[in-house]
C-alpha cells in the first residue's frame, strides 16, 4: 500500500479529468467519490492535486464562540492553516453549511504561500473575488460573508470527515479540475491515475473520431475490430 502519492501519480492525475476518474473508481467499486455541490472559485485550468489534511467544524455555540477565541494561538483553524503540509490539500467540513464562511482571504492566502495545493470546504468562503484572483486552486459550495465563529466551531484537526457527503481520509488523494471535485483512497491512487490515463488516451481518440463523424455505436466503447485497431494505430502515430 502506497503511503505517500508519489509525483509520477501526481503528475499523472495533472492530466486527466475528475469525470474520467470517477468512472474509474466505479470501476473498482466506488461510486461516491465526488464531492457534492462545491464549485471552483474561479477556474483555473488546471488540476489540484494534492493529499488530504482535514478540519472539521461542529455547530457553533455563542457562549464558546466570542470573535476572542481567535486571539487563542491554538484555535483548531489558525493551527490548521499553519500545520498543512505542503503539497497537501486543506479539506473542511463545513457540514454542507454556507451560512457562515469556511475561511477568507487572509487564511487562504496563507495557505498559497505555504506551498499548499488547494483547499476546498462543503461550505463557503468569504473574500471569494480576491480568494478567486490567487494562483492556488479553492472550491466551495458558494460565497459566504459571515464569520465562521456564527456558525462553525473548529474542533478537529487531520481526522476522518465528511465532505460534501464524501468520506474524507487524511491522506486521502483529493483532485480538482473545473468541474468538481473528487477523492481518491491513496492505496488506490496509483492504479486510479494509470487507468484514468489509459482511459484519458482512448477518449482523446473517440472525442477525435466522433467530431469527423464517426458514429459512437462500436466505436465507444471499441467493440469492433476496425475500432480497435485505428485505435491501436493512432496511440501509435500519437505516441500515446
Amino acid at each position: 500500500m502506497a503511503k505517500r502519492l508519489t509525483k509520477k501519480t501526481r503528475d499523472k492525475l495533472a492530466k486527466v479529468s475528475t469525470a474520467t476518474i470517477c468512472t474509474a473508481l466505479f470501476k473498482v467499486g466506488l461510486k461516491n467519490q465526488f464531492i457534492q455541490d462545491v464549485h471552483p472559485v474561479a477556474p483555473k485550468g488546471r488540476n489540484m492535486v494534492g493529499q488530504a489534511y482535514t478540519m472539521r467544524y461542529i455547530p457553533a455555540r455563542e457562549d464558546l464562540n466570542p470573535i476572542s477565541v481567535f486571539q487563542d494561538p491554538k484555535h483548531p483553524q489558525r493551527v490548521g492553516v499553519e500545520e498543512c503540509p505542503p503539497g497537501h490539500v486543506m479539506a473542511i467540513d463545513s457540514r454542507k453549511d454556507p451560512r457562515a464562511a469556511s475561511a477568507g482571504s487572509i487564511l487562504v492566502t496563507r495557505l498559497m504561500v505555504r506551498g499548499c495545493a488547494g483547499v476546498v470546504t462543503d461550505g463557503g468562503f468569504r473574500d471569494a473575488p480576491e480568494i478567486g484572483g490567487l494562483d492556488m486552486p479553492a472550491y466551495h459550495n458558494r460565497p459566504s460573508a459571515p464569520t465562521n465563529l456564527t456558525h462553525h466551531q473548529a474542533i478537529e484537526l487531520n481526522g476522518p470527515i465528511g465532505c460534501g457527503d464524501v468520506a474524507v481520509f487524511p491522506g486521502d488523494v483529493i483532485v480538482g479540475d473545473d468541474e468538481g471535485v473528487c477523492v481518491i483512497p491513496l492505496h488506490l491512487a496509483d492504479a486510479i491515475a494509470d487507468e484514468a490515463t489509459e482511459m484519458t488516451a482512448f477518449e482523446d481518440w473517440v472525442t477525435e473520431e466522433v467530431k469527423k463523424g464517426r458514429p459512437v455505436i462500436g466505436t465507444y466503447p471499441a467493440t469492433t475490430a476496425k475500432a480497435k485497431s485505428d485505435f491501436a494505430a493512432w496511440r501509435k502515430k500519437s505516441g500515446r
